[in-house]
């Protein structure tokens, strides 16, 4: 299961991954390094499934050139091809400022409603919900959440990376629990969805060049492991991806990832 995990720096993307993961998260030790702007990706056992999380960062930061953010995308087209089972767009549950508001925005301006179909609100910092309060009491105080929400099909959960420990007495605030609501959400999704996961022309055409790769690298692999040849291909597919952009790179890519716009793709 590939799931792509988009949110602004400071979201709690990091926590929330060794949450899934089932991982205490350590200061010298993130899967997410929320210090950089590089794309990162983990794949982990959890309840019995193969999970492949992608941190994309980018879209939503303003502190990112457009330089800055290319290669990053680039490289989760790379570590998600043919395509993401999910999405997880990543909030702060916490009062919405302006700067959160035209995050919302930026999300329903990128993503395609294709890609929407694919799509989980996961909020953080749940601790910040008033005492007996639900994520769905809370995101309908603003509309503009609201109506985010509703394109993704009403899908959404609420973790808290730091005090919603196993134990606890209210189930609903539990990691644990809400771990198994997420997984069971994008399970059902998965099935109710006509395709299985969500793709693109670029993304099917970068799949189809990592494997031509990994061909010609398992030809004269020697002791290579399968994910050496695996990782391998993929950085040969980036580059040689990355040779080819145009001045319109950044578009494509944003198209390539979320069907944003309908570009032709001449690479």
């Amino acid at each position: 299961m590939r799931i792509v995990v988009v949110g602004k720096t400071g979201s709690g993307k990091s926590g929330l991954a060794h949450t899934i993961f089932g991982e205490e998260q350590r200061p010298n030790k993130s899967l997410f390094n929320s210090e950089t702007s590089k794309c990162e990706a983990e794949t982990k056992d959890v309840n019995g499934k193969r999970i492949t999380l992608i941190d994309c960062p980018g879209f939503f930061d303003t502190n990112m050139s457009e330089d800055e953010k290319k290669p990053e995308i680039l490289r989760c087209i790379v570590e998600c091809a043919p395509g993401p089972h999910a999405f997880l767009i990543v909030l702060k549950t916490e009062r919405f400022t302006e700067q959160e508001q035209s995050v919302i925005t930026k999300i329903c301006e990128y993503f395609s409603d294709e890609a929407f179909k694919h799509a989980v609100v996961v909020f953080t910092y749940g601790d910040q919900l008033p005492e007996g309060t639900k994520i769905d009491e809370f995101v309908h105080e603003n509309k503009p959440l609201s109506d985010l929400v509703k394109k993704c099909g009403n899908r959404c959960h609420v973790f808290d990376n730091k005090y919603w420990r196993e134990g606890s007495v209210d189930e609903y605030r539990s990691n644990q629990f809400q771990v198994k609501e997420l997984l069971h959400t994008v399970e059902t999704m998965m099935k109710t969805n006509e395709s299985s996961f969500f793709t693109t022309e670029m993304l099917q055409k970068v799949d189809e060049e990592i494997r031509e790769e990994e061909a010609k690298i398992r030809q004269k692999a020697g002791n290579k492991s399968e994910e050496e040849i695996k990782q391998e291909a993929k950085e040969s597919a980036f580059k040689k991806y990355w040779r080819k952009m145009s001045p319109l790179a950044l578009g494509v890519l944003v198209s390539g990832l979320l069907g944003m716009l309908r570009l032709l793709i001449k690479l």
